[in-house]
């Protein structure tokens, strides 16, 4: 059998492929970690990965799509950090936004200016559930990221994490309709983006899930302001479980405060930032490094 026939015949996100998504299942979830603790590979320089460390993270992430280093380079402004790990890990293909750095990676920090255009990863506040880059068109979806934090802010800015093929075992096991429904190419809408009257960005219609050679793609956001979704009764009862699962006290969703030195290197997984208090000096708030790639990390989730 080509590998071609055969990766279509095993494709687990197929809904008429019952017996190849429960094989996957069950593999995921035989090896699946409960603790946050079990994401965290320390790494000596996260700029010069041993080829144990990037064995490391590479299988955290295959199991969970996302890991966590630790490194002592505290306090360190080096955006070398982010992208040399990530070429470490295979992903080459920076993906910049208008408001990144100009070398493509952003320095989230609170900054009143862009935080007064409604842009909230500049600000303090709390961001609520998304994957990134959800209102992006299909060929410039965000497949990986890197989160390295210089400093971590006085109090807060705690993420919470949920691996969004777990959130899809969730949904599917509690009712397939669901699935189908958020895989629906007019699943949701993401309203276009204006301001002062000139339309920054189109509006976005497509689905929640959807395969991306051979493995599962997200888009999701939790904001009710920035989201239409397909007005039928189970697509709103999707929504409302998966809303359910995001808020609840799951065990598969990882709470994770990144300390000086630490990042979060991940297949862009479900992932939200509560509100956050900074010191009160200049140079001394919140820091942490974005890089967004086209890429998945080398390695890829288990099949």
């Amino acid at each position: 059998m080509s590998t071609a026939l055969q990766n279509a015949v095993e494709h687990p996100f197929a809904l008429d492929r019952s017996q190849a998504y429960l094989r996957w299942r069950e593999r995921k979830l035989a090896r699946y970690p409960r603790r946050i603790e079990d994401l965290i590979v320390e790494v000596r320089d996260p700029r010069n990965l041993s080829d144990s460390e990037a064995e490391k993270i590479q299988r955290v992430c295959g199991a969970t799509n996302m890991a966590v280093y630790a490194s002592p380079l505290s306090e360190v402004a080096d955006k070398d950090i982010p992208r040399r790990l990530g070429a470490r890990l295979g992903l080459a293909r920076l993906h910049a936004n208008p408001l990144a750095d100009e070398d493509g990676i952003s320095s989230l920090e609170a900054a009143p200016g862009k935080a007064a255009l409604g842009y909230i990863p500049y600000s303090n506040q709390r961001l609520l559930w998304h994957t990134d880059g959800y209102y992006n068109a299909p060929e410039q979806r965000i497949r990986a990221f890197v989160l390295h934090c210089v400093r971590p802010a006085a109090a807060g800015g705690e993420n919470r994490l949920l691996d969004h093929e777990i959130a899809y075992i969730l949904l599917r096991d509690a009712d397939p309709q669901y699935v189908k429904a958020l895989s629906a190419r007019d699943a949701m809408t993401i309203p276009a983006n204006t301001a002062q009257g000139a339309e920054l960005r189109p509006a976005r219609t497509g689905p929640v899930f959807s395969a991306d050679a051979g493995a599962l793609h997200m888009c999701y956001t939790a904001r009710t302001r920035s989201i239409e979704w397909r007005p039928d009764d189970t697509t709103r009862a999707a929504v409302q479980f998966l809303n359910r699962v995001l808020d609840a006290d799951s065990p598969y969703v990882f709470a994770l405060r990144l300390a000086g030195g630490q990042g979060l290197v991940c297949n862009n997984v479900l992932h939200n930032r509560s509100a956050f208090t900074d010191v009160p000096a200049p140079g001394l708030g919140r820091l942490v490094y974005r890089a967004r790639y086209s890429d998945r990390i080398a390695g890829g989730a288990a099949r």
